[in-house]
């Protein structure tokens, strides 16, 4: 409080309040939301530049508007390989973020994600069923109806990371944080060794194609494949962000939310289904991304100092595509003679996170922010 004000205000025989401190972290919020938005901005741009052949910003605007560029070449490499992996990187990284960030609040557990808790591996279980139900049906079948396979892909990714979703919520309840982890991983290597089963009766053809897409890449989608995971990205999107109050409530524990009038079994299974949407598509199409959704949530709880669902879930979005961006770029830089994987990069990134996340939460027995 000013000087002047509290001599003021002793004059007047009032007592002098105490000055309130500034959060400056939440005062600089909307800097931080912009930085995001511009992240994603740029490194969507860099992603088009950027590759073994080398674009010109000013073509790449000129592409996008429709207009002609300075080398034919270069609309091909754009439209073609370039801007369907950027528009994947980006609404995979965001629906990877905001699938961890409500897994994380429902089962109060710090290391929660698509990939620790193994939904991810359940997700890959279903799509090897669905490529030995093709190298059964025939790819000259699956080639005249490839929406219909499109969507078999997704539909058996989808109901693999449901399986198992559905045996970790219903054992999360009477086990311990570490508990719930061990068994999501004992899940993952049950559902990987099922997969090792599951290719001996595919084709030689199609067993290098499903090892390839097990290495987890962006590039692998093209514009056909759109129809069916935009849709249901955007689906799971807007359930995420409508559930922002039911999360935070739950934040407080179960029997609170529900003396708020909260309906806690509709509000888990609304967050469980948005999950299963987020993930199991892109990892119907891209393969197993690792690690985005688990570190996601903490990088943004400690960029905004808050654990309001309300800031967090717009913030996982963006922080979400900034990190898949950002990975895929680095993996696709004109490197000379190497190739990187893509969850090579990612767990470069994201290893040191998990570690400081199990460091602050010692003893691992409750939710911590």
């Amino acid at each position: 409080m000013p000087l002047a004000e509290v001599e003021i205000s002793q004059r007047r025989g009032k007592p002098a309040l105490p000055a309130q401190p500034v959060d400056l972290r939440a005062a600089l919020r909307p800097l931080a939301f912009t930085g995001l938005l511009a992240g994603v901005i740029g490194l969507f741009l860099l992603e088009l530049m950027i590759g073994s052949v080398a674009i010109p910003l000013r073509d790449i605007l000129t592409l996008l508007i429709g207009d002609e560029p300075s080398q034919a070449a270069w609309a091909t490499i754009l439209y073609e390989l370039r801007l369907p992996r950027a528009i994947t990187a980006c609404v995979g990284g965001a629906a990877f973020g905001a699938a961890g960030l409500q897994l994380q609040t429902l089962f109060r557990n710090p290391l929660a994600g698509p990939w620790a808790l193994g939904i991810t591996a359940g997700a890959q279980l279903g799509v090897a069923l669905v490529v030995v139900t093709g190298s059964v049906v025939g790819s000259a079948f699956l080639e005249q109806v490839a929406f219909l396979s499109n969507l078999g892909l997704v539909a058996g990714a989808g109901l693999g990371a449901a399986l198992v979703l559905a045996v970790i919520a219903s054992v999360s309840r009477r086990v311990s944080t570490i508990t719930l982890l061990i068994v999501g991983l004992m899940l993952g290597f049950l559902a990987n060794g099922l997969v090792s089963v599951v290719l001996h009766f595919t084709n030689e053809t199609q067993g290098a194609v499903f090892a390839s897409w097990n290495d987890g890449s962006f590039a692998g989608v093209h514009w056909d494949h759109f129809p069916v995971l935009l849709p249901m990205l955007l689906v799971g999107i807007v359930a995420a962000l409508l559930l922002v109050k039911p999360l935070n409530a739950l934040l407080l524990g179960e029997h609170y939310a529900a003396t708020l009038g909260l309906s806690v079994g509709q509000a888990r299974m609304m967050a469980l289904t948005s999950a299963v949407l987020l993930a199991a598509p892109v990892t119907a199409y891209c393969g197993p991304i690792l690690f985005i959704g688990l570190i996601v949530p903490h990088l943004c709880r400690g960029l905004f100092n808050t654990s309001d669902h309300r800031i967090l879930m717009p913030a996982v979005l963006l922080m979400g595509s900034v990190l898949a961006l950002g990975a895929d770029l680095f993996v696709h830089l004109p490197w000379e003679r190497h190739f990187l994987h893509l969850n090579a990069v990612n767990a470069l990134l994201g290893a040191p996170v998990v570690i400081w996340v199990i460091l602050r939460n010692k003893h691992m027995r409750s939710f911590a922010v």
